[in-house]
């Protein structure tokens, strides 16, 4: 009965073809595991879950106040906008819509012109 046992296992071990690459294999799946992990630890570092939802409305200002300022525009169902500040000043023609203040405590308050037919002040928090 031994000499059957191990004529099986011999058999087993001869028909089976042994590829070199399987491993190779599981290691890139492993490693593509672990930079999906990676790139999620380092939004959530970050404290910017909203780059991850497709419902989310986010925009990112890198180098405010420099000449190289940059602002990075996500909207819902929409492609990323990166918009680069120019010192050019717009010019054109509009209307006067009102003025807007800024308070010591960083609040900005929108007071409307008497012409415009925008509902009361508004006031927005930094």
């Amino acid at each position: 009965m031994r000499r059957n046992r191990n004529d099986r296992r011999r058999q087993i071990y001869e028909n089976e073809e042994q590829n070199l690459l399987t491993g190779v294999a599981n290691l890139f799946d492993i490693a593509m595991v672990f930079s999906v992990a990676l790139l999620i630890a380092l939004i959530m570092s970050y404290q910017l879950p909203e780059l991850l939802s497709p419902t989310d409305n986010i925009t990112i200002v890198k180098n405010p106040g420099e000449k190289n300022m940059e602002m990075i525009i996500k909207e819902a169902g929409e492609p990323i906008k990166v918009l680069d500040m120019t010192p050019n000043k717009g010019t054109g023609t509009g209307e006067y819509l009102g003025s807007a203040y800024r308070l010591p405590d960083g609040t900005i308050v929108y007071v409307p012109n008497e012409e415009s037919e925008l509902p009361g002040a508004n006031i927005l928090k930094d």
